[in-house]
């Protein structure tokens, strides 16, 4: 049977029970529902029907569709509201080829920026097929989406637009693994707290410019890992202690990182942190946030006294990939289901392992290797990325009697 679809349009102020009266007018002709789409923004509707009937149907001002079209237009002027009919021949309304999320956060988001990623969209051939708003502070994060483009081209057109509107923009194919991302594994320096620990003990000791220029060297790729941590240890030999007190009482979390774990562990994902950090400072972070796993070194102490060494093996950047992989096998999760999130050089093959590696915050080389970047200091932005809106998160908080107070 030959069958056409009928595209009906509603906008204007919005108000209780209008899909209710537009849905009790189809209701009494022979047509069948395709398709639904409704927005309110700030109080304005756009409400879109696609429905199907018989083609064979006469179309005619006294016939069946005839009829239901002026039921159509007569409802939406009794409501206020502007309408739009539109007939077509497909009713199974095919989606494109290539199904995509394109996430943008901007702080501030400006116009341009959005309109030089819908021209990059438009370039690759590819359709906007929705917009929806996910947050509006402390960073614009809007999602796209986008139909008829291939991924990693368009990812990589996105890119060059990103970088030169200053914005953060991710690809991310569609479909249920998006939703079935169920294992976080973070990096701990400069990711999940806004320090790099060594540093902070390297103060105490009298050599933080010694450590902090071993450290950039090690974090951009100039300088192997195990042996920049051994060269830096070494510096804090004789160091009591008690030190470690101390320093934890310096730890400062990245803004958003507690929203972030609270939020993820409410819908039941794992949460797991590993660093070239050391278990003496990391696991003060497992017992305050509630973390799944860690994996760091072990700084050795005799007598009440630093050695200038690390025991056991090092957790470097082979390492931090074999982390995640036991992490997912002890919590039952395939690697596609996880997501790594790091900031240097030593985290180039956890990212690169894991089902979704974000680059936060990160040095150039780990922006070019990762799936996304984020590049605002917020690490709750990661929840965007999952489809996870502020509103969502608020409300939940705001159930639970939480109060956030991170910003």
């Amino acid at each position: 049977m030959n069958q056409r679809t009928l595209l009906i349009t509603l906008t204007g102020p919005d108000r209780p029970g209008v899909t209710s009266r537009l849905f009790s007018v189809l209701a009494g002709f022979p047509v069948v529902v395709a398709d639904i789409e409704q927005v309110v923004i700030r109080g304005r509707l756009t409400l879109g029907v696609l429905v199907a009937y018989a083609g064979d149907t006469p179309t005619g001002t006294g016939s069946t569709i005839g009829a239901l079209w002026t039921a159509i237009e007569r409802t939406a002027e009794d409501m206020g509201l502007q309408v739009e009919l539109s007939t077509g021949s497909d009713p199974q309304e095919k989606r494109r080829r290539g199904r995509l999320h394109v996430t943008v956060l901007g702080s501030p988001l400006q116009p341009s920026a959005m309109a030089g990623i819908a021209g990059r969209i438009a370039a690759a051939g590819a359709n906007i097929d929705r917009i929806e708003r996910l947050s509006n502070y402390p960073v614009t994060c809007i999602e796209l989406a986008v139909s008829g483009a291939d991924p990693d081209t368009l990812r990589a057109e996105l890119a060059i637009e990103a970088h030169t509107q200053r914005v953060d923009v991710a690809v991310q194919r569609t479909g249920l693994h998006r939703r079935a991302k169920r294992l976080i594994v973070m990096d701990v320096d400069s990711t999940l707290i806004q320090a790099e620990v060594i540093e902070l003990l390297a103060a105490h000791a009298g050599c933080l410019d010694e450590v902090a220029r071993v450290t950039e060297e090690a974090m951009r790729g100039e300088l192997d890992f195990a042996e920049s941590l051994r060269r830096r240890v070494a510096l804090l030999e004789g160091l009591p202690q008690e030190i470690f007190e101390k320093v934890r009482k310096e730890l400062v979390l990245t803004p958003g990182a507690r929203t972030l774990v609270r939020t993820l562990k409410r819908l039941d994902y794992r949460f797991a942190i590993v660093s070239g950090g050391f278990t003496q400072l990391t696991d003060a972070l497992v017992d305050d946030l509630g973390i799944d796993y860690s994996a760091a070194n072990t700084l050795e102490v005799v007598d009440g006294v630093l050695t200038g060494r690390v025991v056991g093996e090092i957790v470097d950047r082979p390492g931090k990939a074999r982390a995640l992989e036991r992490f997912a096998r002890q919590a039952g999760i395939p690697i596609s289901q996880t997501v790594a999130i790091g900031d240097g050089a030593n985290d180039l093959d956890m990212i690169a392992a894991a089902g979704l590696g974000i680059a936060f915050n990160a040095k150039p080389v780990v922006r070019q290797a990762a799936d996304t970047a984020v590049n605002v200091p917020y690490l709750d932005s990661i929840l965007y990325l999952l489809g996870i809106p502020r509103a969502e998160v608020e409300a939940a908080d705001a159930e639970d009697g939480v109060i956030v107070a991170e910003r």
